[in-house]
């Protein structure tokens, strides 16, 4: 038995109590509950006590690109940062896409301290093609669809996907890009791109994939989810597709809230991620966007790469940061002291929301709900040291970074997974 003692309960309107737990389980929250000698105790005095986190988008790179991350070493960065709960993304060596590689993943998922999800390939080998057998996978156990990595170009192809996802009651995530506007660029389009004498990836390229994806999903009425919504405009757009009863949720990571397209200048290939980062405008954007609930989920789109890819010149290094360790310190720092949210709005979206959207048995703090629970001080002052992180991998432009709250336990089905001792 663990007995979790003396924290504030997130969504429990901030009481000030004890949770005990049995045999994977939530048994009892109480203001009180007596210590025995069978108890494992925790001291949650002056600590957020909340539900584990659930993130919808990581990359775990495995099978395939084992070097760059592999689903231990990942789930090791997830349970670090306060995150119980991960989906997975498809985009591997093989792609996920069928049943083998699907059982492969939830094989060697069965030993991580976290649980790990397999999301599948919405077309075979991401080709944007032909689609992979949506039943098959749902049967193996994939949690939703997604060619994330690789935007699908063919609005006929998405439309029949959306069709057949909604029959077998599955969700698509989609990464929003048009692929000839963005091509391989590396950075936004604008100030930066012109000061770097590079093309820049629009806009546009973003919101009118988003404009695209959420009309599909009204007339199909399939369930979409927009993966990593990064500008201003897309928020908007997502805003009037709700309004008009689309079933469309969306999501964002903590670099599109934190950081301008003028941290490329600052740090280079560390900065460099698909969508790229954005302006000042759209950060506002995105923000107002998580206030007013347009954007369900902060996730991290953990995208793990060796220092020898994130090496090369701007043009040809790959696209992406790791995010798994700092996301929760980047919500609490950048939104909750800066008093924009408060700490269980950022719960609901860093948990029970992400838990809501994909029906998993998670996000929430009650009796006889699964024991994932996250214990932190939304106060403590830390500075970012990826030479100190479980991931495999380091290229995070967070590095060096003063950082307002820290994971102290991780809890996952009853067991404690990581603690900050």
């Amino acid at each position: 038995m663990l007995l979790i003692k003396g924290g504030k309960l997130c969504g429990a309107k901030s009481e000030v109590g004890d949770v005990l737990i049995e045999n994977g389980k939530i048994l009892k929250i109480a203001k009180q509950i007596a210590q025995t000698a069978e108890m494992t105790v925790i001291s949650a005095e002056g600590l957020i006590v909340a539900p584990g986190l659930v993130d919808l988008h990581v990359h775990f790179r495995d099978p395939g690109f084992e070097y760059k991350e592999d689903i231990v070493t990942g789930a090791a960065a997830a349970a670090a940062g306060g995150v119980t709960t991960c989906l997975c993304m498809p985009n591997t060596s093989p792609v996920a896409d069928n049943v083998e590689t699907i059982k492969y993943i939830l094989d060697k998922a069965e030993v991580t301290p976290i649980r790990v999800i397999p999301v599948g390939a919405v077309t075979l080998g991401q080709k944007g093609e032909e689609l992979a057998d949506f039943a098959a996978l749902k049967s193996a156990g994939v949690a939703a669809l997604s060619d994330d990595g690789i935007p699908i170009q063919s609005a006929r192809l998405v439309r029949d996907a959306m069709q057949k996802a909604r029959d077998l009651n599955l969700i698509i995530i989609s990464h929003c890009e048009d692929e000839e506007m963005v091509k391989n660029h590396a950075v936004n389009e604008g100030e930066v791109s012109k000061k770097l004498g590079l093309p820049g990836r629009p806009a546009i390229a973003e919101e009118i994939m988003v404009a695209r994806d959420v009309m599909l999903a009204h007339e199909t009425g399939a369930r979409v989810h927009i993966a990593h919504v990064s500008t201003a405009a897309s928020v908007e757009i997502i805003r009037k597709a709700k309004k008009a009863g689309v079933k469309v949720t969306a999501e964002t990571c903590p670099q599109y809230f934190s950081l301008t397209e003028d941290e490329v200048l600052r740090q280079g290939t560390l900065a460099r991620v698909n969508p790229p980062l954005r302006t000042s405008d759209d950060i506002v954007g995105i923000i107002d966007g998580l206030i007013d609930g347009t954007i369900d989920a902060i996730v991290t789109d953990h995208a793990p790469h060796s220092i020898e890819d994130k090496a090369k010149p701007l043009e040809d290094a790959f696209s992406g940061m790791i995010g798994l360790e700092t996301s929760l310190a980047l919500s609490l720092t950048y939104l909750y002291h800066s008093g924009k949210l408060g700490i269980d709005e950022i719960v609901n979206l860093m948990s029970t929301k992400p838990a809501d959207i994909m029906g998993l048995d998670a996000g929430t703090l009650v009796e006889g709900a699964p024991a994932d629970v996250v214990v932190f001080d939304p106060d403590e002052r830390w500075v970012v040291d990826v030479n100190k992180f479980k991931s495999k991998a380091r290229n995070s432009p967070f590095s060096g970074m003063p950082l307002k709250g820290k994971v102290k336990y991780t809890i996952c089905q009853g067991e404690v997974v990581y603690c900050d001792a």
